[in-house]
């Protein structure tokens, strides 16, 4: 048995972070609590230290029982994952500078992101399922960080609608192991073929149907605008972005890893939620008025985009780059328009943000680049995320879900021209509420997502091959 610590650095940095920073935080005075946010942060910077000696190495390995996988997969996701932490981190100082929960923030925010981590090298559905648990417990106290109305409302529904799921979740890793009798990956992939076909399919549906949760796919997604709208900024930053990393690879490994032989159609079940949820979330944007809502169905919408690798995951090589490369693409796009939201906290809606470019043009660049990049314009990251993804899902025989997807890319193109159309109008005389910024962080934070964005999207050639490699069994 394999039970190399090491293994674990990026892991255990976050979770040692978050009980050294408990234990600080219940002596320090309130003045002095942004020691903790310096040790999240530097717990993520040792994390991708620790990621990047590992990916040099060239060392995979599985470790605790098979339970936990360090592969490709694992370590693009861990970059991924603990520079957006870094991101959402720098954005929040702001937000909670001296809030008698500053300490509290700091901590939900490592334990929740350690649970998005354990989400990327789950090899074993119980694994999956505690995984699962860590990064949504804490996320729930986020969403009510502030403990307003909406904020509390927020919380509720996506309390609710985590715990249901997540109950379902549960049933469905039991049922895979009365049909094959484990819970491990590689020891399913053997007995799936030959269990019963409707046992099979419903537990797929039922595990699948906490991982659509997390990632807020269709028909999980009605916790999303709500929470993006209610809770704070930093925190619906958070919840749109690195949930979905975590919980798309999970699924990818679980479907590559478990299920390749299985004589359930999963292929076309997740095309089919491909299509319905970029379409959806697209329909659902169009005639938004509120910059948090508008994002929270574009991000609705991406996850269809990021499904599609899922829907293809056994059937061409190209699905697991293109899902690693788009999701680290979206990331820093995603995180970029959150940060300029976060640094205008007073412009609620499309119509504040009238005249930003000649009032705060640097903020109003990075909004461009963000909103044109989530549509998938050159030279974004996205655009050639969106690249890889479709010709991978026409490699895997569903040229007919890349054409849709085409078509929703071009649609998408108008809800995020209404919000980057006022920014080059004049204001009206007065002050307008777009035009006090929050902080230097938040603003400091947009600037640096933005330029990641434009750089994973120009030198994607050489990032891209970061993404190849085979998932380890």
């Amino acid at each position: 048995m394999n039970e190399n610590l090491a293994a674990l650095i990026p892991e255990l940095a976050l979770l040692g972070a978050a009980v050294i920073g408990l234990l600080a935080g219940s002596w320090l005075p309130r003045r002095r609590q942004w020691i903790v946010a310096v040790l999240a942060a530097a717990a993520c910077t040792a994390g991708l230290a620790a990621t990047s000696i590992t990916m040099s190495t060239g060392r995979e390995q599985t470790v605790f029982s098979n339970a936990f996988a360090v592969d490709t997969a694992t370590n693009a996701g861990r970059l991924t994952v603990l520079g957006a932490l870094l991101l959402v981190i720098t954005m929040s100082v702001e937000t909670v500078q001296g809030h008698k929960r500053e300490t509290e923030y700091w901590v939900l925010l490592l334990l929740t992101g350690a649970g998005t981590l354990a989400l990327l090298g789950a090899n074993d559905l119980l694994m999956l399922f505690a995984a699962y648990l860590l990064a949504s417990i804490p996320a729930y106290a986020l969403a009510a960080f502030t403990k307003d109305n909406s904020g509390t409302e927020a919380a509720l529904k996506y309390y609710l609608m985590g715990a249901l799921l997540g109950t379902t979740m549960l049933a469905g890793a039991a049922l895979f192991y009365g049909a094959g009798h484990s819970t491990l990956y590689r020891e399913l992939r053997h007995a799936l073929p030959d269990a019963p076909y409707g046992l099979v399919a419903v537990a797929l549906v039922a595990v699948l149907a906490g991982l659509l949760f997390k990632a807020g796919a269709i028909p999980a997604h009605f916790w999303v605008p709500d929470v993006t709208d209610g809770a704070p900024a930093p925190v619906a930053a958070y919840v749109t972005t690195l949930p979905k990393i975590g919980a798309l690879i999970a699924g990818y490994r679980l479907l590559h890893q478990a299920l390749p032989d299985s004589d359930v159609n999963w292929p076309l079940l997740l095309a089919v939620l491909a299509a319905v949820t970029m379409t959806l979330g697209n329909l659902a944007a169009f005639f938004q008025t509120s910059a948090r809502r508008l994002l929270a169905y574009s991000t609705i919408s991406q996850v269809g985009y990021l499904l599609m690798a899922l829907a293809v995951a056994t059937r061409t090589d190209l699905a697991q780059q293109s899902l690693l490369f788009y999701l680290a693409a979206y990331a820093a796009t995603n995180l970029g328009a959150f940060a300029v939201v976060t640094a205008l906290p007073a412009a609620r809606h499309l119509k504040d943000y009238r005249g930003l470019a000649h009032r705060q043009p640097g903020l109003a660049a990075v909004l461009v680049v963000c909103l044109l990049g989530l549509v998938g314009t050159p030279p974004t990251g996205i655009f050639l995320g969106k690249l890889e993804i479709f010709s991978a899902t026409i490699d895997g025989g569903y040229t007919w879900l890349a054409v849709l997807a085409v078509a929703n890319t071009v649609a998408s193109l108008f809800y995020y021209l209404r919000w980057l159309a006022p920014l080059f109008t004049h204001a009206n005389p007065g002050p307008a509420p777009a035009q006090a910024v929050f902080g230097c962080w938040a603003a400091a934070t947009a600037c640096t997502a933005g330029v990641i964005a434009l750089a994973l999207g120009l030198a994607g050639g050489a990032v891209l091959p970061y993404g190849m490699g085979n998932l380890l069994p």
